[in-house]
């Protein structure tokens, strides 16, 4: 049988519901709101130490609080690692000449605003990614869970440190720090690496597994098409209006992965996983798995499809 007919009887299946949908919405609402919690602290903080003084002016004096200013004067934490001492400080007089001094007694308040509206386009600009991060951590918890069951040991990729380490007993929250993990099988070692771009792919793919172990996979390895068992391509964006988008998006990826390997006489797995899929997206990606252009496919909605693929991948 082949492995989408576990979990799939027709493209209706692939269909995302508008339950998913709205609890998609919400999930995101949730997550937005986590993430602001440090720019709202930061911001009552900023009020806290700017009340102390009597005038804008005065501001300039409290060193604890420049970064603050600095924000408040519409300069990210990026552009200001950029920017001289000197340019710093002129650009916070022109924030207390325009816009603090202006504002008269209610100079604090304005300067609170200003900051929250720096850090909301920070904030903003984390959350265009936000899908493709819980999109992530949702296959990885998927995977952990699969693995756990089976009663396999694995070592998790560290994205930070860039080191390979056993999974600790205790593995809360360890999927928004992971980048890879690795286990064994009867055909040997597997290691599952997120977001690396193919050298002879010139593109970034977003799950690659290779018939490797964790050591094993250098940037020589991945120069190596015969190492790859499967890639796939995942799309955690809810929005149904997006949904086609992110479909040509992913469509072409697969397409320009499959000929890739086909230079090379190979033919991987490929498979494909979103959260947003409507039915003339469903149809397609059906007819593809019909032709074997994709081998496996999955709503990312569905903990059941999910589940499947990942048993699946596991398996490999």
């Amino acid at each position: 049988m082949k492995p989408y007919r576990e979990h799939l009887k027709s493209s209706r299946n692939l269909e995302t519901t508008y339950e998913a949908v709205r609890a998609g919405f919400i999930d995101l609402a949730l997550e937005k709101n986590r993430r602001s919690t440090p720019f709202v602290a930061q911001a009552r903080a900023l009020k806290a130490a700017a009340s102390r003084v009597r005038t804008p002016s005065d501001l300039l004096g409290i060193e604890e609080i420049q970064q603050g200013l600095l924000a408040a004067a519409g300069i990210s934490d990026k552009a200001a690692n950029h920017l001289q001492a000197g340019d710093k400080t002129e650009a916070i007089k022109n924030l207390i000449k325009n816009f603090l001094e202006p504002a008269g007694a209610n100079f604090v308040e304005e300067l609170v605003f200003r900051f929250l509206l720096t850090r909301g386009d920070t904030l903003g600009g984390s959350m265009r990614n936000i899908g493709g991060f819980m999109a992530q951590k949702k296959i990885t918890r998927c995977i952990l869970a699969h693995l756990n069951l089976a009663g396999k040991s694995c070592q998790w990729l560290h994205a930070d440190t860039k080191n390979w380490a056993n999974l600790p007993t205790d593995d809360t929250d360890i999927e928004t720090q992971l980048r890879g993990l690795s286990w064994t099988t009867p055909e040997g070692a597997r290691t599952l690496m997120y977001n690396i771009t193919i050298p002879f792919l010139g593109n970034n793919v977003d799950l690659s597994l290779f018939a490797r172990a964790a050591d094993q996979v250098t940037r020589d390895t991945q120069r190596n098409p015969s190492a790859y068992l499967a890639l796939g391509e995942l799309k955690g964006g809810i929005d149904p209006a997006g949904a086609d988008e992110h479909w040509k998006t992913a469509g072409t990826a697969l397409n320009r992965i499959r000929q890739a390997f086909a230079k090379h006489n190979l033919k991987p797995h490929i498979f494909f996983v979103g959260a947003a899929i409507e039915a003339r997206m469903a149809s397609e990606i059906w007819e593809f798995l019909k032709k074997g252009i994709l081998t496996n496919a999955a709503n990312l909605t569905d903990d059941d499809q999910i589940a499947s693929v990942v048993r699946w991948l596991c398996k490999l």
